[in-house]
């Protein structure tokens, strides 16, 4: 007797994360074919919807495949089954995306061009050295991006009209560049050109020459990338790069540097398996790695860390082809502590003292994106800058942030809005102070509230009064949640985690508005995500001139000084003060007696300045963080004393400072004067959490704050945490510094308003 032919079933599967513009309608499509199921996929404003039909064991194993084959990009947060009518259905096709609700679907971040299409670029008549070339799988998306549901009459694709070839593929269900939004060719898409005085240069091969001379010869070329310009020079041809160095204000920071290759890069030098996984993943962030790069000495500027990145684009790939060197300085194309330019004009009127020649494109660029930084803390990837490659990559959290915005801090700002139960949170957009990045910051706050169907209900603010994100959050009329700076710090962290309890709060940085007005920085908390209490905190120091002491720390080294030997202190035999006026020394020293513009602070990076000045390594700054990061390029890695200091109601550090000068009259190493601090502070942190649990009886530990970015405190912190039996959380897909701050303030905003 002939068995009975399973009978058809019919199920909506709804699937929500990030599921658009990654590849995952032509996926499914080819998903569906391969299973034999019939029905229908769509995009919607909540994810993506598949109306399936087929048997018990099709459908089974079509839906298990979703989760286990999935494109590299995509992150399925849900898979929602429910039963559904059985519609006869005699095939499988891709709807026209549906923008007929107020849910979210998520936005694909720009992503990295894969093999597959460099290879086309090789052998695809059509696509011979084409350098737009992309697929399902890789290229443009935020960058491009105006609207959803994401298709591309929505994109800076619009005005490009895909040729007969190109569509089809776009419409061919085995083609990789099925329903590819920005998919086109040498026949129908963006073209480049090379501007020189005045002369453009045009033809692909023609304009790689022509630039890949240009860099050879040492000039600098401003290159159009994927969210904005970069300046690109020779990264071996010292004189190059100093002359960048110049023409571009950037008096200190080191340079990023683009490699050709893994190759390339390990003949100079050494990655871990860990780092190596991150710096060629899809998102090709800038890895800061240790090195020892045989490269400019103004590359570098004498740090021993080196920001690293390798290709991301066609036309990075297709010059490294054409030069000789094995790697470029590849900085962001703005004068120093403005946004990065994204418009050709602007960038040829504002560059034009800087760059020798202009690399362009006739593309737009809707969302401005600058590179991701990160590095590797114990194995594992730790974002200091989250931009290109991860935004506006949503946080999971389990809060209703819904209709929720939360402005972030002043520098290094970012900002989040909620949607539903996700934390979306913006590119990278800098210092507001400076007057374009503060438009770029209220600009960007309207296109994610159009873009994720976003109409604030709330907003969450830092609680110092004059900060502009502050100021913005408080002028939209609606209700305001102000949150303490270094709670949000923790909350950050806890969000990213998933913690929703009480926990011993460690928040490092270099400052924040505290309860009783004065600035905070050096913070042990117990806190969950509505309230807290300050346990203990570095002692207070007084900080003369205000913000100028960031810029001018041996300031702080002279109230450190002052607050450990007494106001008659004898400073003449101190040699970081030899290049410093002795008026100008005794001015400061009058404003900290007669506390004249000195705020008190408890602020571990102001104490990381004054011991960087102290022994000589920093005692003015040309950028944000100068002195700490040339304290930590010091230490000798083999030390394991410390200094001692006293930890009981407070944390003073004067016993520790008595030491220093000691060792410094002594002639102690300044590496080993370092370590010894490096040493000091981690066991102040270690010993203060121990005191926390004995009354709190909380074992779970959460670090975070700007501080938190030196690898070596991070590190010996968590080693020694984890050592007296603590369970240790810290930022890796978060920044620990401000710019992770707008993610604690919407967590606690939806803790507080809604529960």
């Amino acid at each position: 007797m002939k068995p009975a032919a399973s009978p058809i079933i019919s199920r909506l599967i709804s699937i929500t994360g990030l599921v658009q513009g990654v590849g995952f309608r032509p996926f499914i499509y080819k998903l569906a074919h391969h299973h034999k199921i019939y029905g229908h996929v769509a995009n919607n404003l909540q994810g993506v919807t598949i109306h399936a039909e087929g048997t018990h064991h099709q459908i089974t194993s079509f839906i298990a495949d979703i989760r286990q084959q999935a494109p590299p990009a995509a992150a399925i947060d849900t898979i929602g089954i429910e039963p559904a009518s059985v519609g006869q259905f005699i095939a499988f096709e891709i709807l026209r995306s549906s923008d007929n609700s107020s849910g979210i679907t998520e936005v694909s971040p720009d992503i990295a061009v894969c093999d597959d299409c460099l290879h086309d670029m090789k052998h695809q008549p059509h696509r011979l050295d084409y350098p737009f070339t992309n697929c399902t799988n890789c290229g443009p998306r935020f960058s491009i991006i105006g609207n959803l549901p994401y298709d591309r009459e929505k994109t800076a694709m619009q005005p490009f009209e895909m040729c007969q070839q190109c569509r089809s593929e776009y419409t061919d269900m085995l083609n990789r560049r099925f329903h590819a939004q920005p998919v086109a060719c040498n026949h129908c898409g963006p073209e480049y050109q090379l501007i020189e005085n005045g002369n453009c240069v045009t033809g692909i091969e023609n304009i790689l020459r022509r630039t890949a001379s240009l860099v050879e010869q040492g000039k600098i070329v401003a290159v159009k990338g994927i969210g904005g310009f970069h300046l690109m020079c020779d990264a071996t041809i010292e004189t190059a790069v100093a002359n960048l160095r110049q023409r571009k204000l950037r008096e200190g920071k080191p340079f990023a540097v683009m490699f050709s290759g893994l190759d390339s890069l390990s003949q100079y030098d050494d990655l871990s398996e860990a780092e190596e996984q991150w710096i060629s993943s899809w998102q090709r962030p800038i890895v800061l790695l240790r090195t020892k790069l045989n490269l400019g000495p103004s590359v570098t500027n004498g740090f021993s860390h080196l920001g690293v990145m390798l290709p991301y684009m066609p036309i990075h790939h297709q010059l490294f082809e054409m030069l000789q060197t094995p790697a470029v300085v590849l900085t962001s194309g703005n004068l120093s502590d403005e946004p990065i330019i994204l418009d050709n004009d602007i960038a040829i009127s504002r560059l034009k003292t800087i760059a020798d020649a202009f690399l362009v494109y006739n593309r737009d660029i809707i969302n401005r994106t600058d590179d991701s930084v990160g590095l590797v803390v114990r194995n594992k990837p730790m974002l200091l800058r989250r931009s290109r490659g991860f935004a506006p990559t949503p946080i999971r959290t389990n809060l209703n942030t819904d209709n929720l915005l939360a402005t972030g801090a002043e520098l290094v700002n970012c900002f989040a809005v909620g949607k539903g139960k996700l934390a979306i949170m913006s590119q990278h957009i800098g210092d507001l102070k400076n007057f374009e990045t503060n438009e770029f910051f209220e600009e960007t706050i309207t296109k994610f509230q159009k873009l994720f169907r976003v109409k604030p209900e709330a907003v969450a603010v830092d609680m110092h009064p004059d900060y502009l994100s502050t100021r913005y959050g408080k002028s939209l009329g609606i209700q305001v949640v102000e949150v303490q700076h270094h709670h949000a710090h923790i909350a950050s962290c806890m969000a990213e985690h998933k913690l929703d309890e009480p926990v011993i709060g460690i928040s490092m940085d270099g400052t924040g508005y505290g309860d009783d007005g004065n600035i905070w920085g050096g913070e042990f908390l117990v806190c969950d995500l509505k309230d807290y209490r300050r346990f203990n905190h570095f002692s207070y120091v007084p900080m003369p001139g205000g913000d100028l002491v960031t810029k001018a720390p041996w300031r702080t080294a002279l109230s450190y000084l002052m607050a450990a030997f007494g106001h008659d202190i004898d400073l003449s035999g101190f040699s970081f003060l030899k290049n410093i006026a002795s008026a100008e020394i005794e001015l400061v020293r009058e404003a900290i007696i007669k506390n004249i513009n000195a705020p008190l602070s408890s602020s571990c990076g102001r104490l990381f300045d004054a011991v960087s000045a102290l022994i000589g390594a920093c005692t003015h700054a040309g950028f944000h963080a100068e002195a700490p990061m040339r304290l930590q390029d010091l230490v000798q890695e083999d030390i394991s004393e410390s200094y001692p200091c006293i930890n009981e109601k407070i944390i003073d550090f004067s016993p520790m400072i008595h030491a220093i000068v000691d060792d410094i009259k002594n002639e102690t190493p300044a590496g080993i004067i370092a370590a010894r601090f490096h040493n000091t502070v981690v066991e102040a942190i270690v010993q203060t959490a121990v005191q926390l649990r004995r009354q709190s009886n909380l074992q779970k530990v959460v670090l975070s704050g700007g501080s938190f970015q030196n690898e070596i405190l991070l590190d010996r912190s968590i080693e020694k945490l984890q050592a007296q039996g603590f369970e240790v959380f810290w930022h890796q897909l978060i920044p620990a510094n401000d710019g992770g701050i707008a993610l604690g303030q919407l967590a606690i905003a939806a803790k507080r308003l809604r529960g």
